[in-house]
């Protein structure tokens, strides 16, 4: 039986939640390319989806990736053009993890048609069920809110010296929401109790972020990229935290009822004469 490449569950909201990273699945055919350490996917967005499965019961959107990004990044551009010019960027499939290590055994790695196969396989039909929800979104409540979830390890030198704060929220540097729903928010990530907060930092939004994100068409996105040690344990075998969650949890509920209490009217700025 072939894994669903996404799992998806609409809401009654204006506020859609993805979760590209969060998947694990590699497909049994692709499997002996991998390195046995590629296999246990160190560098998943562990535990997202389930950080977020509350905001169901607030009528949110959920959809959220099962393949691993080592298959394919669903959060890159699907021409392979670069996120962050002049930084360390990863791949569309990537060939090495976070800690510079390979992912395939030597001479298996995809070449330009697999890439393209695997566009066409995993990448698509994510993207399409992206766009279709918030067009949804947008023709029933007038705009859509896109809140893209990630997380990652506190130190992963490759891509950032020291200790990453504890909430990054991207907006690709306010273009790719109004500022009343960046202002919500930073309000509730900054005045986080326990929790260090950059706005815009090394974490602007990746694709999802700036190809959604068009406010002037009533679709505002925004990246939330969290520390790992916030929730869970980092090393292997990534075991989730349910006391070190909590307050994570709480912040992640207050964020999303600000979302949800965005009024809708001045989402959207009136362009100057």
């Amino acid at each position: 039986m072939t894994e669903p490449t996404y799992r998806f569950t609409p809401g009654s909201t204006p506020l859609l939640i993805s979760v590209p990273h969060g998947g694990t699945v590699i497909p049994q055919a692709l499997r002996d390319r991998y390195t046995p350490d590629a296999l246990t996917v160190p560098d998943t967005d562990w535990h997202v989806p389930l950080l977020y499965r509350f905001a169901l019961a607030r009528g949110a959107g959920l959809l959220a990736a099962t393949h691993s990004r080592y298959v394919i990044d669903l959060n890159r551009n699907p021409d392979g053009a670069v996120l962050y010019a002049g930084a360390d960027n990863t791949e569309l499939c990537p060939t090495k993890s976070f800690a510079q290590q390979p992912l395939y055994r030597t001479g298996l790695e995809p070449d330009a048609a697999e890439v393209a196969r695997r566009r066409e396989q995993y990448w698509q039909p994510y993207h399409d069920q992206l766009t279709a929800e918030l067009a949804r979104l947008k023709q029933q409540h007038g705009y859509a809110i896109l809140l893209d979830g990630h997380s990652i390890r506190a130190e992963v030198p490759r891509f950032f010296e020291g200790r990453l704060p504890d909430l990054n929220l991207g907006t690709a540097d306010g273009t790719s929401c109004a500022p009343v729903v960046q202002q919500a928010a930073e309000h509730v990530l900054s005045n986080a109790q326990g929790f260090s907060f950059v706005g815009n930092g090394r974490f602007k939004g990746g694709t999802i972020t700036r190809r959604y994100g068009q406010p002037r068409q009533g679709v505002h996105a925004l990246q939330l990229e969290m520390t790992q040690a916030c929730y869970m344990d980092e090393a292997p075998p990534y075991v989730w935290d349910a006391a070190r969650a909590e307050a994570l949890t709480a912040v992640l509920h207050a964020l999303v009822d600000a979302m949800l209490g965005v009024p809708a009217a001045p989402l959207v700025p009136a362009e100057k004469s």
